[in-house]
């Protein structure tokens, strides 16, 4: 049987967050994966807005609204005046924010590695080549507005 594209993608899709979830669970970390989600979307889309942030992360503003809260108090993230209107807040991640993220990505890859440990060099030039693909058509864009 022929495997479509839609079929590949879809395969790919629950592959990868199965992979996430299973790694996030083994890990024994018990920080919100909503933390690590709005740290890895301000580090590539900082500063935003609390409404974009929520929009962004897809939560209700409320949820954002805590969710920064929380991360102001673990100096994760800064907030700050918008220049262009002072009614408004800009969210950035901060250095210790930076750092936590690069810690967290670095335990979910040492928890991985072992499901692909037996891999042939072939197929992690398989592997290398898909997420270099993965990557170009996933990564963010200036001009891109929240879904």
């Amino acid at each position: 049987m022929e495997t479509t594209r839609e079929q590949t993608i879809e395969t790919l899709l629950v592959s990868v967050n199965r992979l996430i979830r299973g790694a996030v669970q083994s890990t024994g970390n018990t920080t919100s994966t909503a933390v690590w989600r709005t740290l890895g979307i301000l580090e590539s889309d900082e500063p935003l807005r609390l409404g974009e942030l929520a929009a962004a992360s897809r939560v209700a503003q409320p949820t954002m609204t805590r969710l920064v809260t929380g991360m102001l108090a673990d100096g994760l993230v800064t907030r700050n005046v918008d220049p262009d209107d002072s009614r408004g807040q800009l969210i950035e991640i901060t250095d210790a924010g930076r750092a936590r993220l690069t810690a967290w990505r670095a335990t979910l890859t040492s928890t991985v590695g072992p499901l692909f440990a037996d891999l042939t060099d072939d197929d992690w030039d398989v592997l290398h080549h898909a997420s270099l693909l993965i990557a170009q058509r996933t990564a963010p864009t200036r001009t891109e507005t929240p879904a």
